[in-house]
């Protein structure tokens, strides 16, 4: 990984201009094709399979005028009694048409109709002060025509004149119940606060300008892409707020790493490519080990099984992924046309310095000196601070076991909006229930009686516990399909409310049994409760692939055992303290002045879901970042304890930063954000506080001094089963010192020094081995350790120990390049592997041993390899070949001008260096360089 990024690095510095015109042709792409042919992401918060969800899909093919949704006008007149007489009767009866009229209405009810237009829930309170009126409309709430939404509030206003002026007029319900997200001016404020912080950490205004920079190009990319994508895919309307936050968040503090990196490397006095390249390759590797975290637990929201949270946390995903790509490629490019004017003119080396690239002593700064007293602080007393972070974040998570869930409904808006003061005007003198009515409905198509079995379904629901009111039950006009509408006692999120509709559905056998009618409740309030006890249930499944993403992929990472459950564990304290501060402001009403919190009760029912995968990633980022430079410290140092302080020091001022601006981005989005964004904000910005300062910035360094070398230990068997992810670039680093290896044959296409293989039961070590251009190696199979060899070659065999490059190539850092440019065939499929053009072909001949190739078959292979040969010297380097087979069938095959070099059988003597020709071609006998092979016991 880090070789690749370092590869990338040096070309986007030396490509600058092409990166940046690729990024803002993109930009505009995208822009153009969501302003052509975006459709807005306004789709409805639903979950398919769910009874309510399956019955409303029925009545809107058997029912549709109660399928829709609807608007509510209520009426409230100054004394009781008034609202019966006109002009309140009058008024009311003149907006109808008005109403009826507008584009999707299906049915205007009025307490002063007739027949079916005296339906449910439109009717005068018990002290005849309030009525209401029922406005049904034809599809989802979020695809209402904007003419019918005015033409309800121009109603409403004609209402409100032609009655007295002491009357009260209000219009809200189901289709004005849930706000649409927007950005606000508050949110600007996030970004000047992260400014500042760059500026501190940086120094310079070019470099703090930067991270900005890149991250609103990324931002850009990413919401334009999202409503290009929905002319094809339905998006909630949190969708775009969610990607926005989350990638200008991650977005800076990916260049943040970056650039801090190249800005410590040029005050060492490195070259400014160079530098770009480095801090690419190690930073870079940590950024997408980061975003790799971020992504794989958003896109783990599928694991919900809820269409709406799987698109949900693909799009915030897809934001990340461009912060990532964003981060590794445009700002290298930007760095290199900055140069060194992204350092303070105080801090930029001398040309001296420059001159001659050797590495400078760093003075301590200010903030050095107050991250040691931090870390020693933390570390004097490890027993103490642990017990002391686990007490406080274990009474921070308290709250958290009353956290209770429900979507968002008119409470949630601001106290002067229409639909909140219907709400509330509605529950005042009609009861809570009204704001909250239930809907039970089957199929009645075998009844013989359809109005006497809806009078006895009516019946037997008006004895449920619970049920404050059944004010309709009745067939629809063809007879097929009944509804029963029912008020319960208490309001949508009350636990009552949950109770009755489970009560009502442990009813369906008894009723089905008795009435031969299977009955499902359903309604806007239903779908509400089967929602968010569906993402409840999902909590345990996702938290279980959460914690074990985590332990598999930092334990990748640090190869330890104790580093990944102490980080682990520490994300769980953390989320359980964001837990309970949601539940102390948006449940208990903490602050709820201070924060704009308009009312209190259960909170967004995916909030626990996306704060979990969010927080995830981003915990994951400050383990990497200030636990990588722990471990880099460790090995080079090889002291526990010195390895603390000194990783900490050097990465707890960025890793402050990066947790700082996260903070600021997040909490810039709770005053005035959409209620549904504002609840994941105020979790995130106190999750991502205490997860950086308490947890990675205090605890995990005690936990570590704790544990001292044990920290940093693995099992050799488990080290064998997990995959590497080096994200310190220490790989990078064993490349940069090979460069010019082997220093006796520089040019060498093959060279081995002090290899040790992974045989059969044992390790193989074989001496120095060097090839050179023009030379084939020719490897005995008698020898055991000639097929090892031969994997190692290719970039598919262990290496345990030394020092292996090939085509250039450092093993096994670039094994997977290696393998990519490599061929295994044997003579059958030889033509076939070549059309490949690899650059280096292992040819393997050991079953020629028992059916020697007859002189077609060599001449047809000969003829093959030099076509070969002759095809990949054009354009580069000319191929490597390497014969596994018994060097009198080998030799032949060689194509012209090739010397073989052979590999002898362990324990043979082949002294001379001479290369004796073979029949034919240059002189060839075995190479002194691959002599002597000997087995040894494994290490």
């Amino acid at each position: 990984m880090s070789s690749a990024l370092y590869a990338l690095g040096r070309w986007a510095a030396r490509a600058k201009w092409t990166v940046l015109a690729i990024w803002l042709l993109v930009l505009a792409l995208l822009a153009s094709g969501a302003l052509i042919f975006g459709k807005g992401a306004d789709a409805p918060i639903t979950i398919p399979g769910t009874e309510a969800q399956d019955a409303i899909t029925s009545l809107s093919h058997t029912f549709p005028e109660v399928s829709g949704t609807s608007a509510t006008i209520i009426v409230v007149s100054p004394e009781a009694g008034q609202t019966e007489e006109d002009p309140y009767r009058s008024a009311v009866l003149s907006v109808v048409s008005d109403l009826e009229a507008l584009p999707g209405v299906s049915a205007v009810l009025t307490p002063f109709g007739t027949g079916e237009a005296a339906a449910a829930n439109t009717e005068i309170s018990p002290d005849g002060r309030a009525l209401l009126m029922q406005v049904q409309v034809e599809g989802e709430m979020t695809s209402v025509d904007a003419a019918t939404i005015d033409g309800i509030a121009a109603a409403s206003d004609e209402l409100r004149e032609l009655l007295p002026a002491d009357a009260e007029v209000s219009y809200g319900g189901e289709m004005f119940s849930a706000s649409v997200p927007s950005v606000s001016p508050t949110e600007a404020v996030g970004v000047i606060i992260a400014f500042v912080v760059l500026i501190l950490t940086l120094g310079s205004l070019i470099a703090a300008g930067m991270p900005l920079l890149i991250a609103l190009i990324g931002v850009g990319v990413s919401i334009a892409g999202l409503f290009f994508v929905t002319a094809f895919v339905d998006l909630t309307s949190t969708t775009p707020i969610l990607a926005l936050m989350l990638g200008l968040a991650v977005g800076i503090d990916y260049t943040l790493f970056i650039v801090s990196r190249h800005q410590e490397q040029l005050r060492a006095g490195l070259d400014v490519r160079e530098s770009i390249a480095r801090a690419t390759a190690t930073s870079g590797s940590a950024v997408v080990f980061a975003g790799l975290t971020v992504i794989i637990a958003l896109v783990g929201l599928a694991v919900a099984r809820i269409p709406f949270l799987t698109a949900l946390g693909v799009a915030a995903a897809a934001a990340v992924a461009v912060a990532v790509l964003i981060a590794i490629t445009l700002t290298p490019a930007v760095l290199s046309m900055a140069g060194m004017r992204i350092l303070p003119r105080k801090h930029r080396p001398t040309a001296d310095v420059v001159a001659a690239a050797e590495p400078v002593e760093l003075t301590p700064t200010r903030a050095d000196r107050f991250f040691a007293s931090w870390v020693r602080g933390a570390t004097k007393r490890p027993v103490v601070t642990i017990l002391t972070v686990l007490v406080v974040l274990g009474i921070g998570a308290i709250p958290a076991l009353q956290l209770r869930l429900a979507l968002p409904d008119a409470t949630s808006l601001a106290v002067d909006d229409p639909a909140r003061v219907t709400h509330e005007l509605t529950g005042e003198h009609f009861g809570e229930g009204f704001n909250s009515p239930l809907l039970l409905t089957g199929s009645i198509i075998s009844s013989t009686d359809p109005l006497g079995l809806m009078v006895d379904l009516k019946r037997e629901v008006e004895q449920v516990p619970g049920v404050a009111e059944v004010p309709l039950s009745t067939p629809n006009p063809g007879a097929d399909t009944g509804i029963i509408q029912i008020i319960p006692e208490e309001g949508a999120h009350a636990a009552s409310t949950t109770e009755l509709v489970k009560e009502l559905r442990s009813h369906h056998d008894e009723w089905e049994e008795k009435y031969g009618v299977s009955l499902a409740v359903t309604g806007f309030t239903a779908v509400g409760i089967d929602v968010s006890a569906q993402l409840m249930t999902a909590l345990l499944p996702f938290g279980i692939f959460v914690v074990g993403l985590s332990l598999v992929l930092l334990a990748m990472v640090f190869r330890s055992v104790w580093v990944p459950i102490k980080a682990t564990l520490g994300y769980l304290l953390s989320v359980g303290v964001a837990f309970g501060a949601v539940v102390a402001v948006f449940q208990w009403g903490w602050l709820s002045d201070l924060l704009q919190v308009s009312s209190t009760g259960p909170v967004l029912s995916f909030m626990p879901i996306i704060l979990m995968g969010v927080l995830f990633g981003l915990a994951m980022d400050y383990e990497v970042f200030l636990v990588a430079r722990m471990r880099e410290e460790y090995v080079h140092g090889g002291d526990a304890q010195r390895a603390i302080h000194r990783g900490f020091v050097g990465s707890a001022k960025v890793v402050t930063a990066a947790a700082l601006i996260m903070i600021a981005v997040f909490a810039a989005f709770v005053p005035a954000g959409d209620p549904s964004i504002k609840v994941i904000a105020l979790g995130l910005a106190v999750g991502v506080f205490v997860d950086a300062f308490i947890v990675r910035m205090t605890l995990v360094p005690a936990v570590l001094a704790l544990l001292g070398d044990r920290a940093w230990k693995m099992p050799r068997w488990l080290a064998r089963v997990l995959p590497s992810f080096d994200v310190e670039g220490e790989g990078l680093a064993r490349e940069l010192a090979h460069a010019e290896w082997p220093e006796d044959m520089p040019d060498a296409r093959i060279g081995s020094d002090r290899l040790t293989l992974r045989g059969r039961g044992s390790n193989l070590t074989t001496p120095a081995l060097r090839l050179a251009a023009g030379e084939a190696l020719i490897l005995n199979p008698r020898d055991p350790a000639s097929f090892p060899l031969a994997q190692a070659l290719s970039g598919r065999g262990q290496i345990v120990a030394g020092t292996l490059k090939v085509d250039g190539l450092l093993l096994p850092e670039r094994a997977g390049t290696l393998r990519a440019r490599t061929a295994w065939a044997d003579p059958e499929t030889l033509r076939q592997a070549l059309r490949d053009r690899p650059a280096l072909l292992v040819l393997d001949l050991r079953s020629a041993e028992l059916t020697p190739l007859q002189p077609p078959a060599v001449a047809d292979a000969r003829s093959a390899i030099a076509a070969w040969h002759v095809d990949r010297a054009r354009g580069s380097d000319e191929p490597i070949l390497i014969v596994l087979g018994d060097p009198a069938a080998a030799t032949p095959l060689l194509p012209e001008g090739h010397a073989a070099v052979l590999h002898p059988a362990a324990g043979s003597a082949a002294d001379s260096a001479d290369r004796e020709a073979a029949p034919g071609h240059a002189a060839a006998t075995p190479h002194d360089y691959t002599e002597g092979l000997e087995l040894e016991g494994a290490r």
